[in-house]
C-alpha cells in the first residue's frame, strides 16, 4: 500500500491506538518470553515481546507489544509493532516494524521498513538492503549497503552513517555531519512515497487456548472486587461522594461519562500527532484506560447502592459486592444485551466519577482562595 510520507506520518497515531487497544486486550500474555532455539515461524503478543541473547527464532517472526526486543537472532522476518522496537541482535531477512520509537542497533541482513515517532540506525548498526523510515525524526548512525529513502520532519547522518547507494530524502530539516559517506547520489523529493509494508496484513492468529466465558467473567469479577475493596479502603469518604452525585443526578453523570469516553480519546490522539506530546499521550491512555475501570467499578458500586436502598438495607461491602455480582452476571446474557446495560453503567460510573473529581478540586480551590483572603485581611496596614 502506498503512502505519501506525510499522510503516513499522520496515521501513526491512529496506528498506537490500535496497538494500545491490542496489547491492553491480551494481559494474559503480558510477558511473552521462549527459552532455547525455536524452530517454526511464530507470532507472539505481550507487554514485553523479548527474544533473548543466545534465543534462535528458526523462521518467521511476528511480534506485538508494548516494548518488542530482538537480542538474539531471528533467522528469517521480523515484522513488529510495539511502543519500542529494538534489534539489538541479528535478523537474517527483512525487518517490517511500525512503532513509537524504532532503533536497529545489530545486523539486518535484509532490507528495514519503518515508521515510528523516531527511527535511530545506531553506530555499529548494519543493514544489508535497503532503508526506507518515514518518522518525525531519523538518525542515521550506521551502515545502509543499498539505497536509503528518508521521509520526516528531521532527518540526520551521523559522522558515521555510510550509504551503499542512492540517498532519497524528504525533510524539513535536513543535516549530514562530516564524515558521513553516500556512495550514490543524494536527491530531495517532496512527494517521497514508500510501499511500506503492512505487517499482519494477513490477520493475526495469537494461538491463545480457548477460556470459557464463565472464568473470564469470574476473573473480572475478583479483579474488580479487589480494585472496589481498595478505593472504599483508602478513599471512603470520595467513594460516597461519588455515589452521591451519581444518585442525585444520573442523567447528568450519564451525559459527562460519554462526553469524558469520547473526548479524552480525541484529544489524546490529537497530542499523540505531536512528536514531542507523544510519551505524554502514551501515558495519557494508560491513565485514561484505569479510569475507565474505576469508572465500571463505581458504577456498579452506585447500582449496588441504590438497590440495597429499595429495600432500605445500608451496607457499602454489600452495595459493592451486590452491584458487582449484578454486572458479571449481565456479562453472561445473550444477544449482547448484558454489553449494552454494563456499558450504561460504566457512563454512569465515569460520569459521577468525572463530576466529583471537578467538584472536589473547585472546592480545595475555594479553600485556598479562602485561606489567602483571610491572611490578606489579618496583616496591618502600613
Amino acid at each position: 500500500m502506498i503512502h505519501n510520507v506525510r499522510q503516513t506520518w499522520h496515521r501513526l497515531g491512529v496506528l498506537l491506538v490500535v496497538l494500545l487497544v491490542v496489547t491492553g486486550s491480551i494481559p494474559a500474555l503480558a510477558l511473552a518470553q521462549a527459552t532455547g532455539d525455536d524452530q517454526t515461524d511464530q507470532t507472539r503478543a505481550g507487554g514485553i515481546v523479548r527474544i533473548g541473547p543466545g534465543q534462535t527464532v528458526s523462521g518467521d517472526l511476528d511480534a506485538t507489544g508494548g516494548t518488542v526486543l530482538v537480542l538474539g537472532t531471528v533467522d528469517g522476518d521480523l515484522e513488529a509493532v510495539g511502543g519500542t522496537v529494538v534489534v539489538s541482535g541479528t535478523v537474517t531477512g527483512d525487518v517490517q516494524a511500525i512503532a513509537g520509537s524504532v532503533t536497529i542497533e545489530g545486523d539486518v541482513d535484509g532490507s528495514v521498513d519503518a515508521l515510528g515517532g523516531s527511527v535511530l540506525v545506531r553506530d555499529g548498526a548494519r543493514i544489508g538492503g535497503s532503508l526506507e523510515a518515514a518518522a518525525g525524526a531519523i538518525q542515521l548512525d550506521g551502515e545502509v549497503v543499498g539505497n536509503a529513502r528518508l521521509g520526516g520532519d528531521e532527518v540526520t547522518l551521523g559522522p558515521t552513517a555510510v550509504v551503499g547507494g542512492n540517498l532519497e530524502y524528504d525533510a524539513e530539516t535536513f543535516d549530514v555531519a562530516p564524515g558521513a559517506s553516500v556512495a550514490g547520489t543524494t536527491t530531495r523529493n517532496d512527494d517521497l512515497s514508500f510501499n511500506v509494508g503492512s505487517p499482519f496484513a494477513g490477520g493475526v492468529d495469537f494461538a491463545v487456548p480457548t477460556i470459557p466465558p464463565v472464568v473470564v467473567v469470574a476473573y473480572g469479577f475478583l479483579a474488580n472486587l479487589l480494585l472496589g475493596a481498595v478505593l472504599l479502603l483508602a478513599a471512603p469518604r470520595f467513594a460516597e461522594q461519588v455515589v452521591d452525585v451519581g444518585t442525585n443526578r444520573a442523567l447528568q453523570s450519564g451525559g459527562v461519562g460519554l462526553l469524558t469516553l469520547v473526548g479524552v480519546p480525541v484529544v489524546l490522539v490529537i497530542l499523540l500527532l505531536t512528536i514531542v506530546g507523544i510519551p505524554l499521550s502514551l501515558l495519557g491512555f494508560v491513565v485514561f484506560a484505569f479510569a475507565l475501570w474505576v469508572g465500571q467499578v463505581f458504577g456498579a458500586y452506585l447500582v449496588g447502592t441504590k438497590a440495597l436502598d429499595l429495600a432500605d438495607r445500608s451496607s457499602r461491602w454489600g452495595a459493592l459486592l451486590l452491584g458487582l455480582l449484578a454486572l458479571a452476571a449481565l456479562e453472561l446474557l445473550p444477544f449482547g444485551l448484558g454489553g449494552v446495560v454494563s456499558f450504561v453503567v460504566l457512563l454512569l460510573g465515569l460520569g459521577a466519577l468525572a463530576l466529583a473529581l471537578y467538584e472536589r478540586s473547585r472546592g480545595e480551590r475555594r479553600r485556598t482562595t479562602g485561606v489567602a483572603a483571610d491572611d490578606s485581611e489579618g496583616r496591618p496596614t502600613a
